[in-house]
């Protein structure tokens, strides 16, 4: 019989302590404006290539449009409702009216094509405040404007979405970025310091429920918030993928190149968007969390029905960490069961809460074409109880648009599933008083407000889990036989209930009953899953149908 339940919490206990360890959390640079801005990301030094579209040099290296004039050598951002010219690229920005020549073409298409309304008045126009390294911009609408939360000793500024605090018994700020909190003396200080979850002021957790600040109790360890979110971490969405219609495609720029990953046998593809894995002789690729197999770097790519040896120990450092957390279950001749969890999506247990991204830079691949990575930083990640990980609130869709007429370089930021998008897409859902903006990356993720990569792809089936309009997993059935209500824990048991409800555990490919003292256990954790189903991330998809995925060739 398996491991029961109580042995595994005690393995994840440890397990998380590991990992504690090893993901990075040093704070990025923390930018405070009191006026309303947006952060401008570029991936280290600006690189101009010509763009053949465009007719002009543009920086390659960033999700922004900002090229260069041949005539008068100036700098033009878009900015969906204003255009930005600056000397500098890096630093001087200021919103212009009368464009040249070449810069009212551009404009003229880009809007032809556009599908986001562009139309701001002058009063909405934001200040630039560019970054070659990820950082994080927080902001309020004014001086900051600090307001008691009852019951505590904690202050919040109410003139800003950011989630920021004062703590009044040390004098301290804090502020919560992708899961993690980082305190210092003042909002302009370049000081800020990592704060250990265990470490966090108690009166956090006496935030009343329902108040403006309840969204950052998922974050607070102790809560009922944070456990749910930590269990929902471990609940997996499964498929049914047919050997013989699944597929894959992969593409290098030039020859693939290999290189070690740290602390395994395993070695990973640079130069290309996908994660192509060598082990031994034996090359692996996952796409859309799903394996597959090959006895070249270049395929053809068959369904696979076991992981590479040595995969879980890929270490946080590496952009292929996410991929530990795709699993297969079960195989037959035709079909392969398998599985992902929110660490495929970014989202990590981190000792009693979860966290977004593994904190690491991770080095893009710059050739003919440019393959940007993951990133945990610079677009103000939060986590809702009800919809997971979104998108901030510094990021206009003015900025974004001109994708639709440059070629839509979509994805931006990496694989699939795996990083912020370019095109932030304002959803509703409002959780104490704030909505998210989804993370997205595909046209097939979170429709219906499910949140499921595996929908609608050929050759996989997938029982959908979505959700009501308050949140609750809306279509779980405790006794249902279908794939989708299996359970995984950390030691790779699988569990499901049958036709009668009594649950069963995998055993060598025989399902048998499971053990009585696991019984509560699993009760508990299916109750979570219909509770919030939606799981840990709620990534949205905005893009065209034309849109490409995460490349962008430079000339």
């Amino acid at each position: 019989m398996g491991t029961t339940l109580d042995e595994i919490a005690a393995s994840l206990e440890a397990e998380q302590s590991y990992a504690a360890n090893n993901y990075k959390n040093d704070p990025p640079p923390i930018l405070y404006a009191n006026q309303y801005s947006v952060l401008v990301l570029v991936d280290g030094e600006p690189k101009f290539e010509m763009d053949e579209k465009l007719k002009m040099k543009r920086v390659f290296n960033s999700a922004f449009l900002i090229v260069q004039s041949e005539k008068d050598h100036h700098y033009y951002l878009y900015g969906g409702s204003c255009w930005y010219a600056s000397k500098s690229v890096l630093e001087g920005w200021k919103p212009i009216t009368a464009l040249p020549a070449e810069i009212q073409a551009i404009d003229k298409a880009i809007k032809q094509n556009s599908q986001t309304p562009t139309s701001a008045s002058p009063a909405e126009v934001p200040a630039i405040i560019l970054s070659t390294k990820p950082a994080e911009l927080i902001q309020s609408k004014g001086s900051p404007n600090l307001s008691p939360i009852n019951g505590t000793n904690l202050l919040y500024l109410s003139n800003t979405d950011d989630h920021i605090f004062m703590d009044i018994s040390s004098n301290k700020y804090y502020v919560l970025i992708s899961g993690r909190w980082y305190t210092a003396t003042s909002l302009n200080s370049g000081a800020w310091a990592f704060v250990e979850p265990g470490k966090l002021p108690g009166d956090f957790a006496k935030i009343p429920k329902g108040s403006e600040m309840d969204a950052v109790l998922a974050s607070v360890p102790g809560t009922e918030e944070a456990h749910d979110a930590v269990m929902d971490a471990q609940i997996p969405q499964t498929a049914k993928v047919d050997r013989s219609t699944a597929s894959c495609t992969v593409k290098y720029d030039g020859e693939p190149k290999f290189e070690k990953i740290e602390g395994t046998g395993l070695y990973l593809a640079k130069n290309t968007s996908a994660t192509v894995i060598l082990s031994g002789k034996d090359y692996y690729c996952v796409e859309n969390a799903v394996w597959f197999k090959a006895s070249g770097p270049n395929g053809p790519w068959k369904v696979s029905d076991e992981r590479p040896k040595d995969v879980d120990n890929i270490p946080p450092a590496s952009e292929a960490y996410n991929v530990k957390y795709v699993y297969i279950y079960e195989t037959t001749p035709q079909y392969v069961y398998v599985g992902y969890t929110p660490g495929y999506l970014g989202c990590y247990v981190y000792g009693p809460v979860v966290i977004y991204g593994t904190g690491y830079y991770y080095n893009p691949w710059y050739g003919p074409y440019y393959y940007p990575r993951p990133v945990t930083y610079g677009f103000s990640v939060h986590y809702n109880p009800f919809t997971g990980w979104g998108i901030g609130f510094h990021y206009s869709t003015g900025f974004f648009s001109f994708h639709y007429y440059t070629g839509g370089y979509h994805g931006y930021w990496g694989p699939p599933m795996y990083r912020p998008p370019y095109h932030p897409h304002y959803h509703g859902g409002m959780y104490g008083g704030r909505g998210p903006v989804y993370i997205g990356g595909d046209v097939n993720i979170n429709i219906d407000h499910s949140n499921n990569i595996y929908a609608n792809r050929k050759g996989i089936s997938s029982n959908d889990i979505k959700r009501n309009a308050n949140g609750r997993g809306s279509n779980i059935q405790q006794g249902g036989t279908g794939k989708n209500n299996v359970l995984l824990d950390k030691q790779g048991n699988v569990y499901k209930p049958n036709q009668s409800g009594n649950w069963q555990q995998l055993d060598k490919k025989e399902w048998k009953p499971a053990n009585t003292s696991d019984l509560n256990n699993l009760n508990r954790q299916m109750e979570n899953r219909e509770r919030s189903m939606n799981r840990n991330t709620s990534f949205n998809g905005t893009k065209p149908a034309s849109a490409k995925t995460g490349t962008q060739k430079m000339r």
